[in-house]
């Protein structure tokens, strides 16, 4: 009699938001990609993702976000796991449950990061290294920000987003993460900075990568001064598409012991850094009873 194989227990994995501490825009490739220079983190908030192994590819989304996800079968995690499965014959995958916790359309790479995860769960179910070129390329296959996020640390990513740095050893950072529930498509900011195909912005206009100098940085307070000297060129025109942003930086920068405020990607989620995570709680409680209905949460970026 031939034994039944042993079940394979149910598999998770993180997805947590995506944060660009800085983001330059170096010009417009001949592709129509925009060229990027950006340091990105990642926040203690994040969806959850489950894989239950199984014969069939399936995805069934639940949480608070869920409803605003939009189609499950158009969901990034089918995506990625559809097109990992063309890149490597015989995978096996199963059924995906998507706890949705991050707001969608927000400029922290909420479908991205479930894409990542959902990378990663299929390499551990299938004994691949996260590295394997299988699973590097369905990450650059499925979206720009795939590839950042497939190890999320604080790192570097240039280009359209296929160029990925290796981990920096900077500190982490206390931070707020406010989005006042407007959805921002990222085509329309793209589009607001009128570039054509194949026009790169000359260093002498400012618009010079995004350096970022760990020996610089040795500390907190180090770290965000120097942040302060770059910039997220996103910015000017998202709040063109959705003003609501303007109103959630002045918020921000009003807060107490709120020491920088930026938008994140394109928008409409803005981060505000502070000095310790009592700081950072304590601004989160306010913002949330003067603006109950914004999405307010006070994280930890790493």
């Amino acid at each position: 009699m031939r034994l039944a194989e042993p079940a394979v227990a149910m598999l998770t994995e993180r997805a947590p938001a995506k944060v660009n501490l800085a983001l330059h825009v170096l010009g417009r490739r001949a592709d129509g990609y925009h060229a990027l220079s950006s340091l990105v983190a990642f926040a203690g908030i994040a969806d959850r993702l489950a894989l239950a192994p199984g014969p069939t590819l399936s995805l069934t989304v639940d949480g608070p976000t869920a409803t605003a996800a939009g189609p499950d079968d158009d969901n990034l995690v089918l995506r990625a796991a559809r097109t990992f499965a063309a890149l490597s014959p015989g995978l096996r995958a199963g059924a995906f449950t998507l706890l949705k916790r991050l707001p969608v359309a927000a400029g922290i790479g909420g479908g991205s990061s479930d894409a990542a995860a959902a990378l990663r769960l299929l390499a551990r179910l299938n004994d691949l290294a996260p590295d394997h070129p299988a699973v590097l390329e369905a990450a650059r296959c499925t979206g720009s920000d795939v590839p950042v996020c497939l190890v999320p640390r604080l790192r570097m990513m240039e280009g359209a987003g296929e160029t990925v740095g290796p981990p920096l050893a900077l500190p982490p950072l206390f931070a707020v993460l406010v989005n006042p529930r407007v959805a921002v498509e990222t085509p329309p900011v793209f589009a607001a900075l009128g570039l054509e195909r194949g026009a790169m912005f000359a260093t002498t206009t400012g618009r010079q990568s995004a350096p970022v100098d760990a020996p610089a940085a040795p500390d907190r307070a180090a770290l965000i001064t120097m942040l302060a000297t770059l910039r997220n060129d996103l910015e000017a025109p998202a709040i063109q598409v959705a003003p609501a942003i303007a109103d959630v930086l002045a918020a921000m920068r009003a807060a107490t012991g709120c020491r920088l405020a930026r938008m994140s990607g394109s928008g409409a989620t803005c981060f505000g850094l502070f000095d310790d995570c009592h700081a950072a709680a304590k601004a989160a409680r306010a913002l949330a009873a003067e603006h109950p209905g914004w999405w307010v949460k006070p994280t930890m970026l790493r």
